[in-house]
């Protein structure tokens, strides 16, 4: 069916007067897409406007018509007949055919507007507005008429030349009544009408009678239009079926006859490839391709109502193919010479490409199977040696053959992807890494040549179906979980992230075209994916590989899709708060490329700025506090400006709130004593206030003075900044000889986020170690607090802000 119309507001109409049930031509029940259906069987949009119904002179009878809502020209004038099938469907379509190979379809707005005409429809036709089809069955007078007739059958015309027109409209008269259609059909089986009519074709062809031959079409089309599995059987006989297909090129819509029996004749040439000796097999083989090539070449294309009555040629097809893909299970000796030729290196290259087209046709053939049937057939397969020979195939030069071997892997996997596990860990005792067929997927994958890496695609997700344990098989007395990730990870693993290995060895890719680009975020999601379902082997793999710096190099990449790759993987790795990775965050400083990536970003609204602020959002609400300790004690001086979003400021808090749980283990089991009483009537997590009021302290805050953690007191700034500024001093180098740099842009409904890109460490002093006072209306000459480092320089903007929260 047809799109829904878009809800745009609708735009007035140059209608004019008739209407439907009154109002305004502005409404927008009745606006209303029109469309007609071409000949590919897809729907056109001819335009939208405003629908009325209304007395048409001209078309003497009430009518449907749509004015452009543009222009107000006339989109569509169509007088509602009384014979025409009109069918409503999904609410807002109404569909019918105005002639043959004519469909039109009006999609409305709104619901209201399509009941509107509906009913208007059926009140010409006579019909209760409740049906969905206004002609499925015809009126009770013809069913009476048929029924009362004495004979069993319709009966037909004599089938002679001059009786060839009668015939056609006694099938074209048929074909609206079900119970006529019936009679029909009964009468051509008994009488075995269907080849007389042929002999005629005969005739015809030899007088040229072209009328003749027009009448004939329009018969044979009928027939097929019965749905009928019995005339079938007859057409598609070795000795009809071509006379059919002759018989259907004489369409009187076209002005020259079509050759489709020469090109099935002489252009089409059956192929085989390995010989077969069943003769019942290869004439279903023809046929099949015949009645395909008739469905989908040689019949016109069938109308909304005509889709339905060939439902019957789809099954018989359909049937066919499930026969071909039977006996050729069946032939043992056909099937060992296929996999016996596939692996034999003296099959020369294009018959080799011949056995795998076929091969690829065969798997595909086996997907209209049954279930049982389907378990048949690849267990059939995999006896036969399947998976070692497109082992062999997928070893070769060949791009199609490989491609082809590639079609026929991923019908394996998506069928039974145990038993392809099962393969690479038994032929992993005597093979070499390099050949193992996992690998050689891998292989390929890497090397895709694809611009857009369409292979590559596919073959990432056949890989990750094939690491996916969600599909894993677990019996009493092994684990496949457990067996084939030990395998992976020792023999595959390595060639999977040998890319990314290679691109990542100094601060940014050594290579960043597109192409390289897009193999190593694939590589990536492949990875990610690992981290969500892998547990403790990706963990060790990427603990012990350093994967993780290496990845966050890719955030120095000029390509955003894959540094936002690097950036999810890591935030995939922070999500499982898992100690043992924080851990090896914290050592080797992995926050450093995401500052850096942060600060380059500058003050661009960005995916990147919104992915990069959500970590540390979560590191914030998740309380995460080993991973907030080594942020704010490392990053702080770089992130300490930006003040568009409190997720830095927040991160501080929970840093001092942290600090004094361990200075005043007291406090901190008050406010356990506090926290349980609360949850007993309200679950959820403290509200700021609270927060606040846990972190005051009554007999510190008599003066006024902010809350200092000893630990603050004692630990030098330039102590705690020594990563930082290292990584600052690098950054001043590349950046400019200033000693500071400011990104400001002005962003629409926000500020503007300022980064200090350089900076000298110890020329800040901790934020919780300032004075408040200071900064308290009314005190502008307050000391700094007692043991507090000098404050040279301005006052940081923030701590106005943060004395409002650190202080009574």
């Amino acid at each position: 069916a047809p799109d829904q119309p878009s809800a745009s507001p609708a735009i007035a109409s140059q209608s004019g007067g008739c209407g439907v049930a009154g109002g305004r031509m502005t409404d927008t029940r009745r606006r209303v897409k029109v469309y007609t259906l071409n000949e590919d069987r897809q729907w056109d949009d001819r335009g939208t406007g405003h629908v009325s119904s209304c007395y048409v002179e001209r078309l003497k009878g009430m009518s449907l018509l749509v004015r452009a809502e543009s222009d107000g020209s006339l989109l569509l004038e169509s007088k509602i007949n009384p014979n025409t099938a009109y069918q409503k469907q999904q609410d807002t379509l109404i569909v019918w055919s105005e002639a043959e190979n004519y469909d039109l379809a009006l999609s409305f707005q709104e619901k209201a507007g399509c009941d509107e005409i509906w009913e208007k429809i059926c009140q010409v036709q006579g019909k209760d507005p409740s049906v969905d089809i206004t002609q499925d069955l015809v009126d009770e007078s013809e069913e009476e008429r048929f029924d009362d007739m004495s004979s069993p059958g319709l009966e037909l015309p004599s089938c002679e030349l001059s009786r060839l027109e009668e015939i056609a409209e006694l099938v074209a008269s048929s074909l609206p009544s079900p119970l006529r259609r019936e009679k029909l059909a009964l009468a051509l089986e008994n009488e075995g009408y269907i080849k007389k009519l042929l002999e005629i074709f005969h005739v015809c062809e030899d007088l040229e009678n072209i009328e003749g031959l027009h009448h004939l079409y329009e018969i044979i089309k009928g027939i097929f239009l019965l749905n009928r599995t019995a005339l079938f059987e007859v057409m598609f006989s070795e000795e009809c079926i071509m006379d059919v297909i002759g018989c259907l090129e004489y369409d009187p819509s076209l002005s020259q006859s079509r050759k489709h029996r020469e090109f099935l004749t002489k252009t089409a040439k059956f192929k085989e490839v390995i010989p077969i000796s069943d003769p019942e097999l290869k004439q279903k083989i023809h046929q099949t391709y015949r009645v395909q090539y008739i469905q989908d070449m040689v019949l016109p294309t069938p109308s909304v109502f005509e889709e339905n009555m060939l439902s019957t040629l789809h099954s018989f097809i359909f049937f066919n193919k499930v026969e071909i893909v039977g006996m050729l299970q069946e032939d043992e000796k056909f099937l060992t010479d296929l996999f016996a030729q596939l692996t034999d290196e003296a099959t020369d290259e294009e018959k080799r490409q011949e056995l795998v087209n076929f091969l690829k046709e065969f798997c595909a053939f086996s997907q209209t199977l049954q279930p049982q049937n389907r378990d048949a057939f690849f267990k059939t397969l995999s006896n036969m040696g399947i998976l070692p020979a497109l082992e062999v195939i997928l070893g070769m030069d060949d791009a199609q053959v490989r491609s082809a071997a590639t079609d026929i892997f991923s019908y394996l996997v998506e069928y039974n992807p145990s038993m392809v596990r099962e393969f690479v860990m038994q032929e992993a005792q005597q093979n070499d890494d390099d050949i193992l067929l996992i690998n050689l997927i891998i292989e390929h994958m890497i090397c895709d040549t694809d611009p857009e890496l369409g292979g590559a695609v596919l073959l990432m997700g056949l890989l990750r179906t094939l690491v996916d344990p969600e599909n894993m098989l677990a019996t009493a007395n092994k684990t496949e979980k457990t067996e084939f990730l030990g395998f992976f990870y020792k023999h595959c693993m390595h060639v999977l992230t040998a890319p990314l290995l290679a691109n990542t060895t100094e601060d940014k890719p050594s290579k960043d075209d597109f192409q390289t680009a897009q193999l190593l975020a694939l590589i990536l999601e492949l990875l990610t994916f690992c981290v969500e379902h892998h547990t403790y082997h990706i963990k060790n793999y990427i603990i012990n590989k350093d994967i993780l710096r290496r990845v966050l190099v890719l955030m120095a990449s000029k390509h955003a899709f894959l540094a936002l790759c690097a950036l999810r993987f890591k935030r995939k790795i922070i999500g499982l708060k898992d100690e043992f990775y924080n851990r090896y965050i914290m050592k080797s400083f992995l926050f450093e490329p995401v500052v850096k990536a942060f600060l380059n970003n500058g003050s661009r609204y960005n995916l990147m700025n919104s992915a990069i602020i959500e970590m540390f959002e979560f590191i914030r609400v998740e309380d995460i506090k080993s991973l907030t300790a080594h942020v704010i004690e490392n990053y702080w001086k770089a992130l300490e400006d930006v003040d568009y979003v409190q997720t830095f400021k927040g991160l501080k808090l929970r840093f001092e709130q942290q600090r004094e749980r361990q200075d005043n283990p007291k406090l901190d089991s008050m406010r356990s004593i506090l926290r349980n009483h609360r949850y007993r009537r309200d679950a959820r997590t403290l509200e700021d206030e609270e927060e606040m009021w846990f972190n005051t302290d009554e007999d510190d805050m008599e003066d006024g003075e902010a809350v200092v953690p000893p630990s603050d007191k004692t630990k030098n700034d330039e102590d705690i900044m020594d990563p930082i500024s290292k990584f600052m001093e690098r950054k001043k180098l590349k950046e400019s000889e200033e000693k500071e740099v400011l990104l400001k842009t002005n962003l629409s409904g926000r500020q503007s986020p300022s980064f200090k890109l350089s900076f000298s460490s110890g020329t800040k002093s901790n934020l919780t170690s300032q004075s408040s006072a200071s900064n308290l209306p009314g005190s502008p000459g307050s000391p700094g607090s007692p043991g507090s480092p000098g404050s040279p320089g301005s006052v940081s903007k923030s701590t106005s802000q943060m004395a409002a929260i650190t202080t009574k």
